[in-house]
């Protein structure tokens, strides 16, 4: 049994979560043609939108109000992020867990996963391993269980970042771990982390404890929702929300995301850095019931809806889902996706083409390599990018979203993103994705206004292709 004194809370705590307001809204009349125009409006202004604003937009139901909200999507995508697209790789680095969530194959009585935590060692290679395809950011992931705590996350941490392999490095870890302490998240923090991501799984209360039984560490609501509380107050200010949607209505999770960014922006003056929502997917001795499965086009109303709400969040889509929606998703909001991706553990050195449910968290739907993930997103017109530089330069929190909600970050993040994408092109990529991505850098490099930052990246490109240099930024 877990004890309510092992859970530490921030100071002033609360359970900002009022399930009967959230499900007024999604019972009230259908909002008028004016009000949505009026909701749509102010978020292309690059403002934060209300929880009942979001609400409005969810009551959207005809099909020309949502074909306005998928196009203001698109466009507000295209003012605050560009054509970029960020990239990132998953390494699970422990299966072992407390917890018995319903719905996830790491649960302690499922007796079908093959339980494993990597070794430094184990870890060095894996890392080896990703650095060899390209890749330069990283999401450890763990799950939850006494030997992850907080030190072992930062000696993680550690040893990620110690990890050489000819031109290849990681220039930022993002953490997907329990959560911590004060005390834990200013430990990981030393270790020079970037976003700390805790997903609330489900916002609503009784499908949380159906979901969570009250007889494990996750089973505590409150503790869980005030854990990137507590990460601000042990000095990580750039965190990452998420629910995973299918367990509850799609409609009620989405307010509760909203929420929980407006509940963090309010109190600490910084909204998350990133929002996923990642669908269920099949999973080793996983039988949920099929009642609040999201179909793909309630699923493009979350992305789209998302993206309005909170137009400063990056949105993260997972190789969760399958190439094609993600090819359909990104246009209108997302801004992150993984890609070369494997989820078992060991998987980047030890798995073969096919995918193993005993040795992995779920099923994925894309398993393309980076190289051919990269290919498609420059025949589509997207600049690939590993940029780190906010992380690096001290743009986040507060720094993040000065530059972030009026839509700034782009004058760094374009440039960023092709150095970074020259740098890929240079040392990895396939004849092919090199010629597509010169290609696709030139024209953008046009694109730019004559001035000091359009020559000095010039050059920086031509340092990269012709001296040898990695890791210019601006």
């Amino acid at each position: 049994m877990v004890g309510a004194t092992e859970f530490e809370l921030s100071a002033g705590a609360t359970d900002f979560i009022d399930d009967k307001a959230l499900q007024a809204l999604l019972t009230a009349p259908p909002p008028d043609s004016g009000r949505v125009r009026d909701v749509i409006a102010k978020s292309l202004a690059k403002q934060a939108l209300s929880v009942e604003e979001a609400g409005v937009l969810v009551g959207a139901e005809t099909p020309d109000l949502q074909e306005e909200i998928f196009a203001a999507a698109r466009q507000l995508k295209r003012d605050v992020y560009g054509n970029r697209i960020v990239l990132f790789a998953p390494l699970y680095v422990g299966n072992d867990c407390v917890n018995d969530c319903v719905y996830c194959a790491f649960r302690r009585s499922n007796r079908e996963e093959i339980r494993r935590s990597l070794s430094q060692d184990e870890i060095r290679s894996q890392v080896g391993a990703l650095e060899r395809q390209g890749h330069k950011r990283l999401i450890l992931v763990f799950g939850e269980h006494p030997r992850y705590n907080a030190e072992y996350i930062a000696e993680c941490v550690r040893t990620v970042y110690g990890v050489k392999v000819g031109h290849g490095e990681i220039r930022r870890v993002n953490i997907n771990a329990a959560p911590q302490s004060i005390a834990g998240y200013r430990t990981i923090k030393a270790a020079k982390i970037g976003t700390f991501q805790v997903f609330q799984e489900t916002y609503h209360h009784e499908a949380y404890a159906q979901m969570h039984p009250q007889n494990t560490r996750k089973g505590h609501y409150l503790y869980r929702l005030d854990a990137l509380s507590r990460a601000q107050e042990g000095g990580i200010d750039d965190v990452g929300i998420g629910a995973l949607f299918g367990l509850y209505d799609w409609r009620f999770e989405l307010l509760g995301l909203v929420s929980h960014a407006l509940h963090l922006q309010q109190r600490y003056g910084v909204g998350p850095h990133t929002i996923s929502f990642p669908r269920v997917r099949p999973a080793s001795g996983v039988d949920l019931p099929a009642q609040w499965r999201v179909g793909d086009a309630d699923f493009k109303r979350i992305v789209a809806i998302l993206r309005l709400a909170v137009p400063y969040a990056g949105l993260i889509m997972t190789a969760r889902e399958p190439p094609d929606v993600r090819r359909e998703l990104m246009s209108f909001g997302v801004s992150q996706i993984d890609a070369g991706t494997r989820i078992e553990l060991g998987g980047y050195t030890e798995a073969g083409d096919a995918q193993c449910l005993q040795r992995g968290q779920f099923e994925l739907g894309d398993i393309r390599s980076l190289d051919e993930v990269l290919g498609d997103l420059l025949t589509d017109g997207y600049i690939p990018s590993f940029c780190t530089a906010c992380y690096r330069l001290g743009r986040t929190g507060e720094h993040f979203m000065e530059f972030a909600i009026p839509g700034f970050i782009k004058r760094f993040c374009t440039p960023n993103a092709l150095l970074t994408a020259a740098e890929y092109l240079q040392d990895y990529a396939t004849p092919a994705t090199r010629a597509a991505g010169e290609k696709l850098i030139a024209a953008e490099v046009d694109k730019l206004e004559e001035g000091p930052v359009k020559n000095e990246l010039v050059d920086r490109l031509r340092r990269i292709r012709e001296a040898g240099e990695r890791d210019l930024y601006f």
